[in-house]
């Protein structure tokens, strides 16, 4: 009866998303109010654990989503996301522009959303073309895989954050984690783009005007570009390694500032004031509706994140381990299991973000079944997660629309190029995070 409720439900979330376009705030949190009265909670008690886990989930990444999204809006708004892209351009060079381009959307996705990222990017892909004779459709595949691989891995992304809340993960560990199986992904995205980009036919169009972007680029200094991003990123890090049970720099004073600094909250005031200055030559009339953006965008990531919560304490109230006979799963087979589930949901329904959410919330309650109790573990079971949920990116997903369009791709030409290339990433993602796991 428990499996067959699962089974329903999450056939319910992928239903009420893909055929009546149902928004996952509601599809999520009727799940759980459906899944607690077939498993025989009373109201009170389905009230009372949906609102206990939506509160603990988002107790500690509620400001951070908000703050990581702030930084994002500056980067967008202040021309900086260009400026990261031209300084990663000039340090690889021409001869290598598609790999700079790939790295500056992983680089660029961390705080940016995906989305956001290729609209803004776009017209470089044209305009780099034009000066090195490489088709603008390796440019495009190139950067479209770039982005995507920051996306479901590395924090403040809101997936990554919110699984390593459901999950109870710390969020150092799977950022450090995150970057490792993220860099290798993002760059297995370039050689796909290098293999079928030349092959791929585009539809000619005329060329975007790209004097507006080299104009941007001047009023930001590159340095100042990379602050909001590195400053969170590096103290984060910190804070995993001082508190590291073998505490590599004792327990005094650099533990006691990097443990309050490091913690993501802190770290990404710190990026937002990054960001603040970023945005101090612009009109304070022009620049004050960035903020109420960026909380907007945010608020609907926060109520997701809250509503998978919730619909996963309701099934930590089952025993799903001893449902489906998963005593004798080792650790590997539980990563393997966590990556499947995410890559049917990705594929289903499209969101990652919701793939991700739903996935953490059902596999939560399996960790330790599996054998993943360990800070790594929980980590590494978030980032399994994250590489189903990149797997694959098609006609269901909103970002495959937007690479399609903004690259002048036809269906089928984006299907071969951006989704064959998002399944690449999916199992290069996979087999890093089973490495790390073998590894450490």
């Amino acid at each position: 009866m428990e499996i067959l409720v699962l089974g329903v439900v999450v056939l319910f979330i992928i239903v009420a998303t893909v055929k009546f376009k149902m928004h996952p705030i509601f599809s999520l949190t009727i799940a759980a109010i459906a899944s607690g009265f077939l498993l025989g909670i009373t109201p009170k008690d389905i009230m009372s654990t949906m609102a206990e886990g939506f509160g603990n989930t988002l107790s500690g990444i509620g400001l951070v989503i908000a703050f990581g999204t702030v930084i994002g809006i500056y980067l967008e708004k202040t021309g900086s996301t260009q400026v990261l892209a031209n300084s990663i351009l000039k340090v690889i060079g021409l001869k290598r522009s598609p790999l700079a381009l790939n790295l500056a959307g992983f680089v660029i996705s961390i705080p940016v959303y995906c989305d956001s990222g290729y609209i803004i990017l776009s017209s470089l892909n044209k305009a780099i073309s034009k000066k090195t004779g490489i088709p603008a459709l390796v440019f495009a595949i190139a950067l479209a895989t770039g982005l995507y691989s920051a996306h479901v891995f590395v924090p403040p992304t809101p997936g990554p954050l919110a699984a390593a809340a459901i999950l109870d993960a710390d969020l150092g560990m799977v950022l450090i984690f995150g970057l490792v199986v993220a860099i290798p992904v993002s760059i297995s995205g370039y050689f796909w783009a290098r293999f079928i980009g030349k092959s791929l036919q585009e539809d000619l169009t005329a060329q975007d005007d790209v004097e507006e972007t080299e104009e941007v680029l001047s009023s930001v200094k590159p340095f100042q570009a990379f602050l909001p991003l590195l400053v969170p990123i590096i103290l984060i890090a910190m804070k995993s390694v001082v508190d590291y049970p073998t505490h590599p720099l004792g327990e005094g004073l650099a533990f006691s500032i990097f443990n309050f600094l490091g913690s993501p909250i802190i770290a990404l005031l710190i990026g937002v004031f990054f960001a603040f200055a970023l945005g101090g030559k612009v009109p304070a009339e022009d620049k004050k509706g960035w903020v109420p953006e960026a909380f907007k965008q945010a608020g609907a990531i926060v109520l997701i994140t809250g509503a998978g919560g919730a619909f996963g304490a309701i099934l930590r109230t089952m025993d799903i381990a001893s449902i489906i006979n998963l005593e004798s799963s080792t650790g590997i087979g539980g990563l393997l299991i966590a990556f499947v589930i995410s890559a049917v949901l990705k594929t289903a329904q499209g969101s990652s973000t919701v793939a991700i959410i739903t996935t953490s919330a059902i596999i939560a309650p399996l960790l330790e079944t599996f054998g993943l109790v360990s800070i790594t573990d929980k980590a590494l079971a978030v980032l399994a997660i994250g590489a189903g949920a990149m797997t694959v990116s098609h006609i269901n997903d909103s970002y495959f629309w937007v690479v399609s369009q903004f690259s002048n791709m036809k269906v089928k030409t984006a299907l071969r190029g951006h989704t064959l290339g998002t399944l690449v990433q999916g199992t290069v993602g996979i087999l890093m995070v089973l490495l790390l796991y073998a590894i450490v």
